[in-house]
């Protein structure tokens, strides 16, 4: 296989990759604002509202990296 041709087989991956990621940012973030307001803190529904926030600009932060990635090719 050519070496362009991987590369393209490399950043189609990265990038079919990245719903995942965003996705799995912000479920994660939710899933341990429950958590702690549930079981640790008793202060629903602050801290899921906060983790939640938290998850998705991470989940914007990948999206940001993955445009800042395509930009230096």
């Amino acid at each position: 296989m050519k070496k362009e041709n991987k590369r393209y087989l490399k950043d189609l991956a990265y990038y079919s990759s990245l719903g995942l990621s965003v996705s799995f940012s912000i479920f994660i973030g939710l899933a341990v604002g429950v958590y702690l307001d549930r079981h640790v803190f008793h202060t629903t529904p602050w801290l899921t509202l906060i983790f939640l926030g938290l998850g998705i600009v991470a989940g914007y932060r990948n999206i940001a990296l993955a445009i800042k990635k395509s930009r230096k090719f």
